[in-house]
């Protein structure tokens, strides 16, 4: 006897059999049990969902001996059906058919009656194959079919079906069959056919079938038929020209590592053996997927591909911003892949600029970044901070000796004052002596007309920041628009509520912007008091307060992340940081 495929041998018999669309099977059973039968159908979507076999199932309860709505497969109607040589289920391929005169040859046996069941049923496979022509000849019967007369129309492109036909259908949407379904459809069908397999080649024949429960049990036969009576992740990798899962992991860890020669030897073994790198690339995608949903949500439930292990692996060593770059890349690829004739080198192209985002900004580009000022210059004020108070002699003045005043002694407010200092008497707030003192300032950052934090002196600021403070502040930031209308410190309180809170400390504040214009007058040196003034007012505490824009504050924390991840940060414990005016 000669070998039927598994599709065609595990085709559903049954309602119950469907794998998935059981929004359409309920709507089905339940116009059979009240007779609510429609004269026309149109079953659209993908292919190898379910659509014919639906067609074919509907067929059977129909015509059914054991009674209408029955599907007993013993009966002389149903077994008719299934081997397709009923008299009265007529399946008409409209790919091969599409023509006037086949609709017209199909329109005259319409008239007759039944022969064998109780409905006439017209199965059209492929409806939008139909010429224009077909179309119409087709309209007027499938309005006002004879009595007993059926049609079921099905269709992957519905849109092509002219409206005229759609309206006169009662229409269902196949969707693609879940990953889950087809699991169990084929786990039911390895163990009827008493195959060993394991899970991990039939993830892959799922993912390769892509919602369709047709084109997996052909795949499932294709494999067993090169790897005999046992199903292995081997032999679908080596039929299908794939990458395990490991091997995509390794890649990418090549890729994260800046490893050319790595990436550049993997890339040739994949274009000596064939590997399919339009499927390696949504693979990749998808791997990438899953590490920035752990990486945002730590929720393993999300996961589609990677276990536990694998997703923490990658994503200690990757960030969100890099992953997004990677996917960036990845997808533009995919665009590009359509619009040449050899894909390669497109992948390896893309494969390079992946392995050339850094982490760290270059130095030139941090140099770039930075206010340029003239070495003299800052040698002159780092030698006026950092030289020792000289002993004042009987001859001098000690005004002629001393290089700086003494730090004054601040009070600092223990609450949140809260109130509107322009309510009630309130009016002198704004001239507690605790306000009119020198401004906090980082040792080391006073430049003259502007404040200027290096690099190693913002990571360590980032390591003592608070992130209870931080988030506080964000939440009561609109506090600050009490003093916009102030006529002294107003230009201060707009510039400090246009900025966003990054690192907070109690003796320092961090802000970033938008825009590098707002935060070259926040770091004026001329604009600090007053800043400080409307900080201590709104929310109690006198701090530091520096500004970065987005492009700095980018920077610094991808500098941050790359020392974190490397270890080189230091301790905290070890941080001592001298605020001059305290």
């Amino acid at each position: 006897m000669a070998y039927k495929a598994l599709y065609r041998t595990y085709r559903p018999s049954t309602f119950e059999e469907v794998a998935g669309q059981q929004h359409i099977v309920k709507t089905i059973k339940n116009a059979l049990a009240t007779g609510k039968i429609a004269h026309a159908y149109l079953f659209a979507g993908p292919r190898g969902t379910g659509k014919t076999t639906m067609a074919k199932l509907l067929a059977k309860a129909l015509n059914c001996d054991e009674g209408f709505g029955k599907q007993c497969n013993e009966c002389k109607n149903c077994q008719a059906i299934i081997d397709g040589t009923h008299p009265d289920v007529l399946e008409l391929d409209a790919a091969s058919n599409n023509g006037v005169d086949n609709i017209r040859e199909l329109i005259d046996n319409v008239k007759y009656g039944t022969i064998l069941g109780r409905y006439k049923v017209y199965i059209i496979d492929e409806v939008h194959m139909l010429s224009t022509g077909a179309f119409n000849a087709l309209l007027k019967t499938l309005e006002e079919p004879p009595q007993n007369v059926i049609f079921i129309l099905a269709t992957t492109e519905p849109h092509k079906v002219l409206p005229t036909i759609l309206s006169r259908c009662q229409r269902y949407d196949f969707s693609k069959v879940s990953d889950e379904d087809i699991k169990n459809r084929m786990r039911y069908v390895l163990q009827k056919e008493g195959i060993e397999f394991n899970n991990v080649a039939v993830n892959l024949i799922v993912k390769l079938a892509d919602g369709g429960m047709r084109d997996a049990l052909s795949i499932l036969d294709q494999v067993l038929a090169y790897s005999g009576n046992k199903l292995d992740e081997n032999d679908v990798l080596n039929i299908f020209a794939l990458e395990s899962k490991e091997e995509k992991i390794e890649l990418i860890k090549s890729v994260i590592n800046n490893d050319i020669n790595n990436v550049l030897s993997r890339l040739k073994k994949y274009v000596d053996k064939g590997t399919d790198l339009k499927r390696l690339t949504d693979d990749l995608l998808s791997i990438l997927k899953d590490v920035l949903i752990y990486k945002t949500t730590r929720n393993l439930n999300f996961l589609e591909e990677l276990s536990e292990i694998e997703v923490k692996s990658l994503s200690s060593s990757l960030n969100e911003t890099k992953i997004v770059q990677y996917v960036d890349v990845l997808l533009q690829a995919q665009k590009d892949f359509k619009n040449v004739s050899s894909i390669a080198p497109i992948f390896e192209i893309s494969l390079l600029k992946m392995a050339s985002i850094q982490d760290v900004v270059s130095e030139a580009n941090l140099q770039k970044s930075k206010p340029q000022i003239k070495p003299q210059k800052i040698e002159e004020k780092q030698e006026e901070i950092s030289e020792p108070k000289p002993t004042v002699s009987n001859d001098k003045k000690p005004e002629e000796v001393a290089k700086k005043p003494e730090p004054k002694k601040t009070v600092i407010f223990a609450g949140d004052l809260g109130n509107n200092p322009f309510e009630k008497n309130n009016e002198n707030a704004l001239n507690n002596s605790a306000l009119n003192l020198s401004p906090i300032e980082i040792e080391g950052t006073n430049f003259g007309d502007h404040y200027e934090v290096q690099n190693d002196m913002l990571l360590k600021l980032i390591i003592l920041g608070k992130k209870e403070l931080k988030i506080s502040l964000i939440d009561n930031w609109q506090k600050l628009k009490k003093y916009t209308a102030h006529p002294t410190l107003s230009k201060a309180a707009t510039l400090l509520i246009d900025g966003h809170p990054l690192v907070a400390n109690d003796k320092f504040l961090i802000l970033e912007y938008g825009m590098a214009s707002y935060a070259n007058r926040i770091n004026l040196t001329n604009v600090q008091a007053d800043l400080q003034k409307v900080y201590e007012l709104a929310f109690g505490k006198r701090a530091f307060i520096y500004a970065l824009n987005r492009s700095q504050s980018v920077d610094v924390q991808n500098l941050f992340k790359h020392m974190y991840q490397a270890g080189t940060l230091p301790k905290k414990d070890q941080i001592n940081i001298k605020f001059i005016g305290e």
